[in-house]
């Protein structure tokens, strides 16, 4: 039961995927799992300083990410990439390389999206106001079969949080019990 795997959260700015990631993620070293966020904020900063917003460097960006999600997961470790990784090949290329691999699509619209944007980045993406922007100016694919949808526009975080417990626990990838 030890055995490392991959949990890909993937979605658009502001679905949920680090809060989600952080609330499984606290869960799991609960349960005495070994744990690790690559947080798509927090890499860019770090691993990726540097790269822009062209699909080259978007793309650069989830294979790094995916790479050391990778490392990770070989040595026991359960990797959650919280990154938006907006092309699909990219992702399945992603995918392919990991043995374990379990991916969460943070489905939201982009109305609900700008409704809850605090920091106001959708009003100015649709006003035209940022490039590249993700869902907006710049594409976002679906995955065709993730593991698991969370439909964070309607569902509750508590209830989401639930689920994809459940959902990980079916699939024999982390230890059942405790939780909230």
């Amino acid at each position: 039961m030890n055995e490392g795997f991959t949990l890909w959260f993937t979605g658009l700015s502001g679905a949920g995927k680090s809060t989600l990631a952080n609330l499984v993620a606290e869960e799991l070293r609960h349960r005495e799992h070994r744990v690790e966020i690559l947080d798509g904020d927090e890499v860019r900063t770090n691993l990726s300083k540097g790269l822009g917003f062209s699909k080259d460097d978007r793309d650069t960006n989830i294979r790094r990410i995916g790479y050391v999600c990778n490392l990770l997961a070989r040595n026991g470790v359960i990797a959650i990439s919280a990154a938006i990784s907006p092309y699909r090949d990219i992702r399945d290329e992603v995918r392919r390389n990991h043995q374990r691999f379990f991916e969460v699509y943070m489905k939201c619209t982009i109305e609900k999206l700008a409704e809850r944007d605090v920091k106001g980045l959708y009003k100015k993406a649709l006003a035209g106001e940022i490039k590249s922007f993700t869902g907006i100016s710049d594409p976002y694919e679906e995955p065709f079969h993730p593991e698991l949808i969370i439909d964070s526009g309607a569902e509750q975080v508590e209830h989401s949080f639930k689920k994809l417990l459940n959902a990980l626990e079916a699939k024999g990838y982390v230890r059942s019990g405790g939780g909230r």
